[in-house]
C-alpha cells in the first residue's frame, strides 16, 4: 500500500502532481528511486532531487597545513547550536586535532586522543554540556607537494566548504577554484571519472525520456547523445561555465592560467541524511508542560 507520506516524499523530490506520483510508486511497488526514474522516462520529472531536505546541522570546516589539510563535517541537532560559542570553539579545537593528529577519516579521527582524552570522549562530554548530541560525520585529509597549491572556500560560514588542490601553487586560482565548486556543486572532477554505471543509468533514462515524446526512432538516438553531453558538461567541473565568466568553462580558465585541478572535496551540511519533520508550535508547547 503505498502512503502519503510517501507520496509527499515523490512531490517534493520531484515537483511532480500527486495522482502521477502515487501513480509512479504503484508502479514501482513503493522504491523512491525507481519512481523518480519512471516520472523522467515520462516527461513529469526533469531531474532527481535527491537530498534536497536534510536534518543535521553544524557546521564543515577545513584545517590547513604546509603540505597537508583536513575537511570535516562537525553536526549539531539544530542550528541554533551551532551558532553558539561552545560549539564553534569545539568545531576550531577538533580541527586541530585531526590535523596533528594524522587524521584520515571518521574512526582515525574519533581515535585520535590528547591528554588522555580521545575526540569521540569530547564529542560525547560536549553533547552532555551542550544538551545537543554532537557527532563528527565526515573527515578527509589531502595531502599535496610543495609545487602545489590548496584552495579552501567556506559559504555561510561553514554550511558549504570546499578543498581544493592544484597543479601549481596559485592562491588565486587555488580560491576561485573553491569558489565556483561550492556554487556549482560538480560531482566529478572530469569525463575520464563519470563512471559506467552512472553513464548507463542517465543513457536509459534519456532515451525513455525521448521515446515518450514521441521522437521517431532513428533521431532517439542523436538526441540521446546530445543530452548526454549536456548532463556531462552539468556534472563535470572543467565542463562547466565558470562562475566568475559563463562565457569560458572551467578548463579554459586554468589553460590560459597554465593550471589544473588535481582533487577536490566538498561537503554540504547534512546532505545524504533525510530531514525529519517536527511540529515546532508542539515541541515548544510540551517543553512548557514540564
Amino acid at each position: 500500500m503505498i502512503t502519503a507520506q510517501q507520496v509527499k516524499e515523490l512531490r517534493e523530490k520531484t515537483g511532480a502532481g500527486m495522482m502521477d506520483c502515487k501513480k509512479a510508486l504503484e508502479h514501482t511497488n513503493g522504491h523512491l528511486e525507481e519512481a523518480i526514474d519512471y516520472l523522467r522516462e515520462k516527461g513529469i520529472a526533469k531531474a532527481a532531487k535527491k537530498a534536497d531536505r536534510v536534518a543535521a546541522e553544524g557546521l564543515a570546516s577545513i584545517q590547513m597545513g604546509t603540505n597537508e589539510a583536513v575537511i570535516f563535517e562537525l553536526n549539531s541537532e539544530t542550528d541554533f547550536v551551532s551558532k553558539n560559542s561552545q560549539f564553534l570553539a569545539l568545531l576550531d579545537q577538533v580541527g586541530t586535532l585531526l590535523l596533528e593528529g594524522g587524521a584520515t577519516d571518521t574512526d582515525t579521527a574519533l581515535a585520535i586522543a590528547k591528554d588522555g582524552k580521545t575526540v569521540q570522549t569530547m564529542l560525547q562530554d560536549a553533547t552532555a554540556t551542550i544538551g545537543e548530541k554532537i557527532t563528527l560525520r565526515r573527515v578527509s585529509r589531502v595531502t599535496k607537494t610543495d609545487a602545489e597549491g590548496f584552495g579552501a572556500y567556506k559559504h555561510m560560514g561553514g554550511r558549504i566548504a570546499v578543498l581544493v588542490k592544484i597543479a601549481k601553487d596559485d592562491e588565486e586560482v587555488a580560491k576561485d577554484m573553491a569558489m565556483h565548486i561550492a556554487a556549482n556543486n560538480p560531482r566529478y572532477l572530469d569525463r575520464s571519472q563519470v563512471d559506467a554505471e552512472t553513464l548507463e543509468h542517465e543513457k536509459h533514462v534519456l532515451t525513455q525520456q525521448a521515446l515518450q515524446e514521441g521522437k521517431p526512432a532513428n533521431i532517439v538516438d542523436k538526441m540521446v547523445i546530445g543530452r548526454l553531453n549536456k548532463f556531462l558538461q552539468d556534472i563535470c567541473l572543467v565542463d562547466q561555465p565558470f562562475v566568475k565568466d559563463a562565457d569560458q568553462k572551467v578548463s579554459q580558465v586554468l589553460k590560459s592560467k597554465q593550471n589544473q585541478v588535481l582533487s577536490f572535496i566538498r561537503l554540504e551540511v547534512g546532505e545524504g541524511i533525510e530531514k525529519k519533520e517536527e511540529d515546532f508550535a508542539a515541541e515548544v508547547a510540551a517543553q512548557i508542560k514540564k
